[in-house]
């Protein structure tokens, strides 16, 4: 069968061509394998298994599917951790936009319950110890997942300078870490253990006690 004859229905009083129907070959993808696969990705690394133990074969024993499947939809272990990563990508709520205050506790919140809990935490310190020797997994990791959570945190801290609830003083971008490095640092070195529900809104009061207006900076408060 030619071509014309492949991709045309005739149509039945032998006018013109009937709408092109695409000729289908091979298998559809299949949704459930690659949910499995990366399911089997983040069990392995919540496990505490390492980017440089993992393997395709390892990986495919562990989602229940032949080697090759893997390989037909990731070329190596590199592509397939990307996709890994953008599938704990998950947006940050919008700000309610009521208080400065209660929407950074409502970021920390969401960070601290989907973030950085068990399985992103585990992701997060596998990602930092390869930085040096992935550089393109943690710069994917920046790009899709710390980027927009730095973006809508910046987003409150601008409006509350706006509002006249913090001072116009300091360079948000280091008053955005002091929000969320405290989190990143217990999630990295307290591997499995939860971080305390009073932790979000204990460091926004504490942040905010030092960078709201009318507050003394430290130094004139020392030589006082």
């Amino acid at each position: 069968m030619n071509r014309a004859a492949g991709d045309f229905e005739v149509a039945a009083d032998g006018g013109r061509p009937a709408a092109v129907v695409p000729v289908r070959r091979g298998r559809p993808r299949s949704a459930a394998a690659d949910s499995a696969i990366i399911e089997a990705v983040l069990s392995l690394i919540e496990d505490g298994v390492s980017i440089a133990e993992l393997s395709m074969e390892r990986i495919a024993r562990e989602a229940g599917v032949g080697k090759a499947t893997v390989y037909r939809r990731w070329p190596g272990k590199n592509a397939l951790m990307l996709d890994v990563m953008r599938s704990l990508d998950v947006p940050s709520p919008p700000a309610a936009g009521l208080s400065v205050r209660d929407d950074l506790v409502s970021l920390l919140e969401f960070l601290r319950h989907r973030g950085l809990a068990k399985r992103g935490s585990a992701l997060l310190r596998t990602v930092v110890s390869h930085v040096r020797a992935q550089p393109e997994l943690w710069a994917e990791y920046h790009a899709t997942v710390i980027r927009a959570r730095h973006e809508a945190l910046l987003g409150v801290l601008r409006r509350g300078v706006a509002n006249g609830e913090i001072r116009a003083d300091h360079d948000l971008d280091t008053l955005a870490d002091l929000f969320v490095g405290p989190m990143l640092a217990r999630a990295l070195l307290h591997e499995r253990t939860d971080l305390p529900e009073a932790l979000p809104a204990d460091l926004v009061d504490l942040v905010l006690e030092g960078v709201r207006p009318g507050a003394r900076p430290a130094a004139a408060t020392a030589a006082g």
